[in-house]
């Protein structure tokens, strides 16, 4: 890499999934807190159709502000497309990383049709993905970015596509002795369309009638969510049998797959974590503790992203033995699935003391609400320099497999 010049980050965000406006939200967060002294921010947003377009490089467009939520569309540059990664075999292209690519100007990238997989990205020494659920975190950009050799920051393929599906995570988490809460796995199979729009509810063979059963074995109330949702879209609690019926038709709306999860009575704390320098263990920040405060049920998308009366507890007011605790499960929990780069995991803790891993998240919420920056702020880390060791990291791993 010249060292004259500046590293080249493309920081992509939006998505096609339904948390693009998370994401939006995040890749503001991150455009307004980069260290433009050591970086060239190239901002390249992603739209729910699926296009690749060179973005507005302004963190003010992408606020939520009096409750309307960004987009990509609105912060296009017109007739700016691009697509994923460099021509590495095209005459003209130049190596990533060389003078001659950092001279080349970000805009001189070639166009992407919407919905359809793009051929190339400007040339970038390292990606950024601000990407939340589906077609994001779930190893799909991952695998994209490691068939072109780009550097990217965060979890690999498997980590990403593992930790999504909440039904494989809790495998992983119980087959490495980390307790979870007891739920059931909803597939397509196990529950019809009339069944799931609670019009009638006839187990027609042992299958079906096994999913009910575990299900009433998990007592009322229950959450029920999308296996691979994030940011509490189309999660529902249920107290009754009509309410289960109604919440799995939501959830069904944005997955196939539904998991649905005992109610935990205690307290939800969570904990951020670092890949450790130089091959060292985890690091994990000082354990938060969310409140409550808007009226809300439950931590839902509106309490996490709208509400300002919400808020965190940092440190979480718990006993000091049972915060280590829960960083040493967190520290755990990351390598359980082979996570690199960054992750937040969520606990429930019990008024008994009891402490059991609700999931990990690989691409947390980067937005200025969210918590994973404010517990490492509160660790003495600065988001500046958070942002600095996460692409220092991505910049030093090997390139192939991982």
């Amino acid at each position: 890499m010249d060292k004259q010049r500046k590293i080249r980050v493309a920081v992509v965000f939006g998505g096609r999934g339904p948390e693009h406006a998370v994401s939006c939200m995040g890749g503001g967060n991150m455009l307004g807190s980069i260290d433009r002294d050591k970086y060239e921010v190239v901002p390249v947003g992603i739209t729910r159709d699926g296009a690749w377009v060179l973005a507005a490089d302004d963190p003010a467009m992408l606020e939520a502000t009096g409750g309307q939520l960004p987009s990509v569309e609105a912060v296009a540059e017109a007739g700016a497309q691009v697509v994923p990664w460099a021509d590495r075999g095209h005459p003209a292209a130049s190596a990533p990383g060389s003078a001659a690519a950092l001279r080349e100007p970000a805009q001189s990238l070639t166009a992407s049709a919407p919905a359809q997989i793009p051929h190339l990205l400007g040339d970038v020494d390292v990606v950024l993905p601000v990407l939340h659920g589906p077609f994001g975190e779930d190893g799909t950009i991952q695998g994209l970015l490691e068939m072109a050799g780009v550097p990217y920051v965060g979890a690999g393929v498997l980590a990403s596509a593992v930790s999504m599906d909440k039904e494989y995570m809790k495998i992983i988490f119980q087959a490495k002795g980390l307790p979870v809460g007891p739920h059931v796995v909803v597939r397509e199979r196990d529950w019809s369309p009339e069944e799931a729009e609670g019009i009638t509810w006839s187990p027609a063979d042992a299958e079906h009638k096994r999913v009910l059963d575990a299900i009433a074995e998990l007592g009322w109330p229950l959450f029920v969510k999308p296996a691979r949702g994030g940011s509490s879209i189309g999660t529902s609690k249920a107290s009754d049998l009509a309410q289960l019926h109604e919440a799995i038709a939501v959830a069904r709306s944005y997955d196939p797959k539904v998991i649905v999860e005992a109610a935990i009575e205690g307290s939800e704390i969570e904990c951020s974590v670092l890949e450790g320098r130089d091959g060292g263990p985890p690091d994990t920040s000082l354990p938060g503790q969310l409140l409550i405060d808007g009226g809300e049920e439950f931590w839902d998308f509106e309490a996490k992203y709208l509400d300002a009366a919400s808020g965190m507890a940092i440190p979480a007011p718990i006993p000091a033995e049972h915060r280590q605790e829960i960083r040493r499960m967190a520290a755990q929990a990351f390598e359980a699935v082979s996570c690199e780069g960054l992750a937040r995991v969520d606990f429930f803790y019990t008024p008994q003391g009891e402490i059991l891993i609700n999931e990990i998240n690989t691409i947390p919420g980067l937005s200025p609400a969210s918590y994973f920056q404010k517990m490492w702020e509160a660790s003495g880390l600065a988001f500046p320099d958070l942002i600095d060791r996460l692409l220092q990291t991505a910049l030093s791993r090997r390139s192939g497999l991982r």
